[in-house]
């Protein structure tokens, strides 16, 4: 069946086909034009909510669950280039497709669905950025939480600037998470032998239980929901030809750039787990993984001074940039499902005290270890969601009548069904056994 309504109101209309892509020149000059969304797109997979996960793996196994990073981020991967290719080849986004092709019943179902998990993930960021200027500065934890509701007005401040403003803050602050554990490497003396041994899987992962468990936190982790709603808008800022060529060349360079941001996200996340084995495995720490344990731990056993500090610089930005396109997100989404446009300000004011409030509530009751469960049941609560998105992403993207000529080929149908029912297997199996 194909789409009962054409597109009316763009997705993100303040800011649709706000950037210029040139119709002639090299090859990266155009690729230059493309660049950024997916760099938005990336910060999603190196979120506090990753944190945990990599750093207990790390601790426990050493590098043996590399490997379940690098297959992760190649599911990633695949997902994103379907979002993408949905945004430009229909004009419409994931939300809005749902719309489209769903009864309003089913729509706000999955719209409530997704604002939840959008809340869960705005919680993990919350909770991160407020752990890291505690690190840092020794600010309480609740007047942390308190604290990043402000990052909303930064926010407001520099959308108004253009999108691009927005791209470049986001490629700043993961360049400066990239130096900060490119330094915890340096410093941490990892097994290089090691490292590239592990990047192919182990039977022992899954005839381990515990790490069979660990795995699957780490793949439940790093494929984040709210993700493929934002890529299939966020690729329509660029004003490319709305001919076949057109588009075909859009999804070129837009996949070209979504897969090198994602390599960013990989190392991010390798380099979580290799600091943490080289720094704690190798040293008998092996029941770390807690973000507070390791940023205490690190310098003592490295025997440097910078590593803990580097270490908590990198999760304040992680929770910034984190913060910025799940906002964003929330937009996207509100504004897809319902056809509902409120003022940005206020729409991210609601975002975020969505998850201030729980997050200032468990603080102040329970303290650090509070937030580090609260930090747990964002994961879950995303587990949950994806394949709310993951499933309706690969039936429209594999339809003819809704995707034309750039609907998904027999093996990309194949390998994304897949992909989408490991995916939901191991997030099932994460959530019965973390309820249970």
């Amino acid at each position: 069946m194909s789409w009962k309504n054409e597109q009316i109101t763009p997705s993100l209309p303040e800011v649709y086909a706000s950037i210029d892509v040139p119709k002639t020149g090299s090859f990266w000059r155009k690729l230059w034009a493309f660049t950024g969304p997916g760099l938005m797109v990336a910060v999603g997979y190196m979120d506090p909510g990753n944190w945990a996960t990599d750093i207990a793996g790390g601790s426990k196994f050493g590098y043996t669950l590399l490997s379940v990073i690098l297959i992760s981020n190649l599911f990633a991967m695949l997902l994103q280039h379907l979002s993408l290719k949905l945004g430009i080849a229909t004009g419409k986004d994931l939300a809005q497709a749902c719309r489209d092709a769903y009864s309003r019943p089913v729509a706000i179902a999955l719209w409530l669905l997704c604002e939840i998990a959008i809340a869960a993930c705005d919680l993990a960021e919350v909770i991160g950025s407020a752990i890291a200027l505690n690190l840092l500065f020794g600010m309480p934890l609740s007047i942390g939480v308190v604290v990043t509701v402000l990052d909303v007005l930064v926010l407001l401040y520099f959308q108004n600037k253009g999108f691009r403003m927005l791209e470049s803050i986001v490629a700043a602050l993961i360049f400066m998470i990239f130096l900060c554990f490119s330094y915890e490497i340096a410093v941490s003396h990892p097994s290089f032998s090691q490292i590239v041994g592990n990047l192919v899987p182990k039977k022992e992962i899954i005839l381990n239980p515990d790490m069979l468990y660990v795995a699957i936190g780490i793949l439940g982790a790093t494929v984040m929901p709210h993700n493929l709603y934002l890529h299939s808008s966020i690729v329509q800022t660029r004003d490319f030809e709305k001919s076949a060529e057109g588009k075909r060349s859009a999804i070129k360079f837009a996949t070209i750039d979504s897969t090198i941001s994602l390599g960013f996200a990989f190392f991010i996340n390798a380099a979580i787990l290799i600091v943490s084995a080289a720094a704690f495995h190798t040293s008998g720490n092996q029941q770390v993984a807690d973000i507070h344990d390791a940023y205490h731990l690190l310098d003592p056993v490295l025997g440097v001074k910078m590593a803990g500090i580097c270490f908590a610089v990198a999760l304040l930005a992680s929770g910034q940039n984190s913060t910025l396109t799940g906002t964003l997100a929330g937009q996207i989404v509100m504004e897809g499902f319902l056809n509902l446009h409120l003022k940005p300000w206020l729409r991210r004011l609601i975002t975020r005290l969505l998850a201030v409030i729980p997050a200032l509530i468990v603080t102040l009751i329970y303290g650090e270890k509070g937030t580090g469960e609260l930090l747990v049941l964002s994961q879950v609560i995303l587990s949950l969601q994806l394949s709310f998105a993951v499933v309706p992403l690969v039936v429209f993207t594999s339809s003819k009548k809704k995707m034309g000529e750039f609907a998904n080929s027999k093996l990309v149908q194949i390998t994304s069904w897949v992909v989408s029912i490991i995916i939901i297997v191991f997030n099932m199996y994460l959530l019965w056994d973390t309820l249970m």
